[in-house]
């Protein structure tokens, strides 16, 4: 039976090399739609739990992956060699960046390495991880020629890139257009096959170059106009305007606007880290990528300009930042998730623990977090007495299952840089971008 035949009948075995927050759903939605699917990883710590049918991914029902796990559907493992019996893979490595800022790609290598070690033929691997363009050809394809085998022909190579937005209920995999471009065009073709069994809708490119350039311009674009809005937020509190209010007003005009909001600074795996592979690959080409450091620039100063906030606040209750102590909420990248990756919640934390304050935090779904390698325990609950212990409290994170109201009654100075207290005209709460006239 030919792929083709085997993916039409929901017979082809899938295998998702990464089990994170890309590489799991993928995995799930193969395994809901019928498919055979093993998961690799090197963490065996998520091996076990996957097989356990534990679930640690929010964005999947545990009773979903249990049923999955159970009937047989899927799988996981940290053994490579079961490549030898799939028929399409897909890399849902981590990318991150250097402690220079150069791409990481030695997850994709490795990756790789080890498809390389088992590829046969009929074989069809996309790439997920996001990279700069030029890697799948680049680098994996002129890994695979090692072979001997030929790519359209032999075996198919695409990339896809993901398009996972950890919280978000109304956007999943399934509702969310895949876009896709191959090596060849049977490559391309073959892979958008495999996606039509479980997105709604598929969108090819005429190359994998493509593919990974609208990743990166898709998060290109959040992050140069959040960085647009962060510099309106700091140019309304020197005007004496309140920055949600012009936001609001402008996000009326029914075309021409696209509405996005200031905060304390970028996080997540990707709107920080995605320009920066484009920019990095544009230097390699001698151009300069103005707006992508432009906006860089002025998102990576919002910790700072909001630790300065907080020192204000305090100073205007008689009060200095060095031997106060503050109290952070929220220190997930965004509201209602648990992930910490480069949150600049992070960032004020260590911020104002180096200008001398004693520094706590909540978080609903956040335990503790690791700094210098260091563990910190958030509190466990927010409560009348602990909340009045504070000489401050920064909002940083909105998640939606916080009593913003017992905050609001029980905190002497409250920081809110998400809008939480909206048109609050309280002398104790500090709003991001919202400056007072004289």
């Amino acid at each position: 039976m030919s792929l083709k035949a085997r993916i039409e009948n929901k017979e082809a075995h899938i295998g998702v090399i990464g089990l994170g927050y890309v590489g799991l759903p993928l995995a799930v939605e193969f395994a809901k739609a019928g498919f055979p699917v093993t998961g690799i990883d090197v963490d065996e710590s998520k091996v076990a739990a996957i097989n356990a049918g534990e679930n640690y991914i929010p964005d999947i029902a545990d009773d979903t992956l249990k049923t999955l796990v159970s009937s047989g559907n899927l799988q996981a493992t940290t053994e490579m060699n079961n490549i030898a019996d799939l028929d399409a893979v897909a890399i849902c490595v981590p990318t991150p960046l250097s402690k220079v800022g150069d791409p990481d790609i030695s997850y994709i290598i490795a990756a790789v390495d080890g498809i390389n070690q088992h590829i046969h033929k009929d074989l069809l691997i996309i790439l997920e991880s996001t990279t700069y363009p030029g890697t799948t050809r680049e680098i994996m394809f002129t890994s695979l020629k090692k072979s001997g085998l030929t790519v359209g022909k032999d075996y198919y190579l695409c990339f896809s890139p993901e398009r996972i937005d950890p919280g978000n209920e109304k956007f999943t995999i399934a509702n969310t257009p895949k876009v896709i471009g191959g090596v060849t065009a049977a490559c391309t073709q073959l892979g958008a096959l495999l996606y039509e069994q479980i997105v709604d809708e598929v969108v090819t490119v005429s190359s994998p170059e493509t593919a990974e350039m609208v990743k990166l311009l898709e998060n290109t674009y959040r992050s140069i106009n959040i960085g647009l809005v962060n510099e309106v937020a700091i140019m309304c509190e020197k005007l004496g305007v309140d920055v949600w209010e012009v936001i609001d007003a402008a996000a009326t005009k029914p075309y021409g606007f696209m509405k996005f909001t200031p905060g304390p600074g970028l996080g997540g795996h990707c709107i920080p880290i995605d320009p920066q592979y484009l920019s990095w690959k544009m230097r390699t080409l001698d151009y300069n990528p103005r707006f992508i450091n432009l906006a860089a620039e002025i998102n990576s100063a919002m910790p700072a300009f909001v630790k300065d906030t907080i020192a204000n606040g305090l100073n205007g209750h008689g009060k200095a930042l060095n031997g106060s102590s503050v109290l952070i909420l929220g220190a997930a990248y965004k509201k209602d998730i648990d992930d910490v990756r480069e949150s600049p919640a992070l960032d004020v934390l260590i911020l104002l623990e180096t200008a001398g304050a004693a520094v706590d935090f909540f978080d609903p779904y956040v335990a503790d977090i690791v700094l210098d390698n260091k563990t910190k325990v958030g509190l466990s609950e927010l409560t009348t007495e602990n909340l009045q212990t504070y000489d401050a409290v920064a909002i940083l994170t909105d998640h939606t299952n916080v009593d913003y109201e017992l905050v609001k009654k029980q905190s002497a100075l409250i920081i809110d840089t998400r809008n939480v207290y909206p048109l609050n005209h309280d002398e104790k709460i500090i709003r991001l971008g919202v400056g007072k006239k004289d």
